[in-house]
């Protein structure tokens, strides 16, 4: 039997999910969370063959809780599941140590395909997301300005972009306000992007199909 636990803060969409996975045999939902915090918590003192986690929630997201929780469970078999298909999102996901990436365009049976694949102690990459990062290095056209963000710097342009202030972000992150800023203003995060506020950020962000533009 796989144990799945499930992360995502719409609450249909994880009923959606559970109810896939109820139907299917030799799988068991032991759990979920409606945020990135909640699934840290819990991973503190229980245990999923899969986690099956949303990139954008709330909070310090998919990326981090990704990060915290491998932190506490260096085995943990983690799947992200997101609307993000552009790079550099896949590429650091897999960087901080998840073990899947599939896009909220997954059919069921390729759902059901790659927790099984996870489970099992192999990787899992949507078709789409492995031909397009095997494809971008080769990629001569203008270059995602993205790509130079550590995966920290990442994580505070997705809680910016989501209107989260800088107090709200160190707390989430266990940072102090003084070194938010630092990589939001002064020598990193919009120094690389060439910009100098957060409108411009958004603004880029959408050009980039970095933000669910429908949250607009």
């Amino acid at each position: 039997m796989i144990s799945v636990y499930l992360v995502d803060d719409h609450e249909l969409v994880r009923t959606g999910i559970r109810r896939l996975l109820e139907d299917e045999r030799g799988i068991k939902v032991v759990g979920e969370a409606g945020d990135g915090e909640t699934a840290v918590q819990w991973s503190r003192n229980n245990e999923a063959d899969v986690i099956l986690m949303d990139m954008n929630m709330p909070g310090i997201g998919g990326l981090e809780a990704t990060r915290k929780i491998l932190r506490y469970q260096s085995h943990a078999k983690i799947i992200v599941l997101t609307i993000h298909t552009e790079d550099p999102f896949p590429t650091k996901v897999m960087q901080a140590g998840a073990s899947g990436y599939l896009t909220k365009g997954a059919t069921p049976p390729e759902v059901l395909q790659a927790i099984r694949q996870v489970a099992h102690g192999q990787r899992y990459l949507s078709p789409e997301i492995a031909q397009q990062m095997a494809l971008s290095q080769f990629n001569q056209t203008e270059d995602n300005p993205f790509k130079t963000l550590s995966e920290r710097e990442l994580q505070i342009m997705m809680m910016i972009t989501n209107g989260e202030k800088v107090n709200d972000i160190s707390e989430q992150l266990n940072l102090s306000p003084k070194t938010v800023n630092s990589y939001r203003y002064r020598y990193r995060l919009f120094a690389k992007l060439g910009i100098s506020g957060d409108v411009e950020l958004t603004r880029l962000a959408i050009r980039y199909k970095m933000l669910d533009t429908g949250q607009f």
